[in-house]
């Protein structure tokens, strides 16, 4: 004879209901424990339970309340964590960041911007391109090794406030090498969004740190 662990969860078999509530785990081990009494009592005298089925039965209670408990442990344990970065993160305000995307950064009569290859090129192809995405320059910047690798252009009567973006093609003779373009922002500030630590940045808004490619 076992025990209808689905009793324990709210759930009756003879009715048929889908429906389970969670309870805690002294109300679990109490509704165990009376309903093994029933059993005992009303069971079959040329056909007692099984001491084996019991000890089974107590064991399994006893691993669903331990999984509860290590989940609510471990989920206390994420947010703390997530707080501690927080204020680690603290630290990270006005620092320069890197992730991807194709923004150029514009200062002092230049717009900069960086890119990562995952192999050496013969060649490698800046374009530079305005807020419409028309490409208004082109930079041949020639061989590069694979790594990542910065590069400046210089406005040439472009407003300082237009939005630039750039473009990077890269081959290795007939082969195109793949290329991952970087922007740079700063830190304005550093926040929790649910479990998740975010950089405010200051062009690129709030951003999750683990898409944040480097700190300069």
């Amino acid at each position: 004879m076992s025990i209808d662990l689905s009793v324990l969860n709210g759930t009756s078999s003879s009715t048929g209901s889908a429906s389970t509530s969670k309870k805690d785990d002294a109300a679990s081990a109490d509704r165990f424990l009376k309903l093994l009494v029933t059993q005992m009592q009303n069971q079959d005298p040329l056909n007692p339970m099984d001491n084996a089925q019991v000890t089974s039965q107590m064991a399994q209670i006893n691993t669903v309340s331990g999984i509860e408990k290590l989940n609510t442990t471990v989920a206390g344990l994420n947010s703390q964590f997530v707080q501690m970065q927080a204020l680690q993160g603290a630290s990270l305000i006005g620092r320069e960041v890197l992730l991807e995307g194709n923004k150029l950064a514009v200062a002092d009569g230049k717009a900069t911007g960086t890119f990562e290859m995952d192999s050496a090129a013969d060649k490698v192809k800046v374009e530079v391109l305005n807020a419409s995405g028309r490409v208004i320059d082109t930079m041949d910047l020639g061989a590069e090794t694979s790594g990542r690798h910065d590069f400046s252009w210089t406005l040439n009567g472009v407003a300082a406030d237009a939005k630039l973006s750039f473009r990077v093609t890269a081959t290795h003779g007939a082969a195109t090498v793949p290329t991952t373009a970087l922007m740079r922002d700063k830190v304005d500030a550093v926040g929790i969004q649910g479990d998740t630590l975010t950089l405010e940045l200051e062009r690129n808004g709030d951003t999750p740190y683990n898409q944040i490619k480097a700190f300069d």
